[in-house]
């Protein structure tokens, strides 16, 4: 057994923000970071396109940006919200730069902000088509000179504990649920461990590999959020899953190599089987429309043409300047036989982001007590029904400071928990067969991917649903009778998962931002939040 003042699951831009804020608020406390894999291996590595804020103040404005982000989120962003981290955002961009963090600028010294869709300025910093690997680069760096920050790579946390395991009844009506610790499967002993800790903060990313397709690397199967619902917290807005208009068109590559918007921000222009520039046909700001808009027209321009992705064209734009912003993206292309400057590059939609989660308050608190949630994995109510680009980074670095401050004024007042049970693996045995859970796999990746994509309906939806829960049940029969693997454990947080988005999507009985339903095209005078 271990104990720590503080536990933080995930080691993306808001998992290392927070840990490194605690750890030097607090110099004699012990902080554990459990990372699944490698440190450095996140959605954050591979967020291209930069991190929004109002920098610029002669030509934008906080109001602006709050404008933005209210239009893309499609009514039902939290006004408050939206304001928090519009306003605080460029006081924690100025922060990382403080930590090394390097953003790109013009000759004479000053900042290139870039613009994607959805923002009416310039408004995005960036380093190269790299933001967030550099983002997470500085972060670890700050890290390493931290002697209370105990790192644990490999280790996968399989569930929350709470009274549940000291024998109490726990349920989605109980006040008072308390969050001490976590179960975590040690991928090097192979053993499974007990972190009792006082504060635990969620940062476990999103869940794109609940898809076939998706721009989210392997780790990404919404752990967090799974672990979260089956400890009876509440979860929100899951049918918001954001596919992200241009990825590279790759069969059979898995993940897929994204395409950041900027390239469109700085006149790419994505064109049909026909040659034909086609966004003007779906929206007036072409190819910058929020990322919803510019999806479902490049599936609906599929559908109509018979292809399985359509182009993007930037044989027009400057050579020099290209390499310069996009070196990865030239020669990822490259590498595939694709010159960017001669030929179009090849892209389709891929899920990219996860806009509901686990439903937050102001301050990053969960419905769970002593238990934080930021960065993907977290309902902030920032997004509402669409996530505005480049707000996810900045999203996550301001409820990390904020996660911060509540978690400092509270930890004086908690104690660790004794009594919790050891992990009891009684009566089961080693797994037999991997491909029952490997095949069940591709199964929910094809269920999820072929009827709760960007275009949903009524039918495809139950059709997933029963589906969902014969996988279900066949794998919590595997889950009682065989020892925990992480392959197992992620294919049980994936069903759960999908389930959430499902269930979010059959409650939601209109189309509003990334949920389309042709069966309820029209809006809802009412809007609300769907809470699991």
């Amino acid at each position: 057994m271990h104990q720590t003042d503080f536990l933080v699951i995930g080691s993306g831009i808001a998992g290392l923000t927070y840990a490194l804020k605690v750890a030097k608020e607090f110099p004699d406390r012990k902080i554990i970071l459990i990372t699944k894999t490698q440190a450095d291996e996140t959605n954050t590595k591979y967020a291209q396109g930069g991190i929004a804020g109002v920098w610029d103040e002669s030509r934008d404005s906080f109001s602006k940006h709050i404008e933005d982000t209210l239009i893309a989120g499609d009514g039902l962003c939290n006004e408050s919200i939206v304001e928090i981290v519009v306003t605080e955002g460029p006081e924690r961009i100025r922060e990382i730069i403080d930590y090394g963090a390097s953003f790109d600028k013009d000759e004479s010294g000053i900042y290139s902000l870039g613009k994607e869709g959805g923002h009416s300025e310039n408004r995005i910093l960036h380093h190269k088509d790299v933001t967030g690997m550099e983002m997470e680069r500085a972060l670890l760096s700050q890290l390493a000179a931290l002697p209370n920050i105990h790192l644990l790579n490999h280790c996968f946390v399989v569930d929350l504990l709470t009274q549940h395991h000291l024998g109490y009844l726990v349920t989605k009506s109980t006040l008072d649920i308390t969050c001490y610790g976590v179960y975590v499967l040690n991928l090097q002993s192979n053993q499974i461990e007990k972190i009792v800790a006082k504060i635990v903060l969620l940062a476990s990313g999103g869940c794109g590999q609940a898809y076939r397709t998706t721009t989210n690397p392997t780790i990404a199967t919404g752990d967090g959020i799974a672990m979260v619902y089956r400890a009876k917290g509440k979860i929100e807005n899951m049918e918001f899953i954001q596919f992200h208009p241009t990825a590279l068109y790759e069969p059979g590559v898995s993940p897929s190599f994204l395409i950041t918007e900027a390239v469109r921000g700085d006149g790419g222009i994505l064109r049909n089987k026909a040659a034909e520039a086609f966004m003007e046909r779906y929206d007036p700001r072409k190819d910058l429309a929020p990322r919803d808009i510019v999806a479902r027209a490049i599936d609906n321009e599929m559908k109509r043409t018979g292809t399985e992705h359509v182009y993007l064209d930037c044989r027009h734009m400057d050579k020099e300047k290209f390499i310069h912003h996009f070196p990865n993206i030239y020669q990822k292309c490259l590498s595939i036989g694709i010159d960017v400057m001669k030929q179009m590059i090849p892209v389709a939609p891929a899920a990219h982001y996860s806009c509901g989660g686990i439903k937050t308050d102001e301050w990053g608190r969960t419905s769970i007590r002593n238990l934080y949630a930021c960065g993907e994995c977290a309902s902030t109510g920032l997004h509402g029904a669409n996530r505005l680009a480049s707000n996810s980074l900045l999203e996550a670095m301001v409820f990390a400071h904020r996660c911060f401050i509540d978690s400092c004024k509270n930890l004086p007042q908690l104690n660790f928990v004794e009594n919790l049970p050891d992990w009891n693996a009684l009566g089961t045995a080693e797994p037999r067969e991997m491909i029952l859970i490997t095949q069940s796999l591709k199964e929910l990746q094809q269920i999820m991917s072929d009827y709760v994509g960007i275009v949903r309906t009524d039918v495809r939806l139950s059709r997933a649903m029963k589906r969902l829960d014969l996988l279900f049940e066949e794998t919590e029969q595997l889950y009682r009778s065989t020892k925990v693997s992480p392959q197992l454990c992620e294919l049980r947080n994936l069903i759960t998962v999908g389930y959430l988005i499902v269930k979010g999507a059959q409650f939601r009985k209109e189309s509003r931002g990334l949920h389309y339903n042709t069966d309820h095209q029209e809006k809802s005078p009412i809007l609300q939040n769907i809470i699991l």
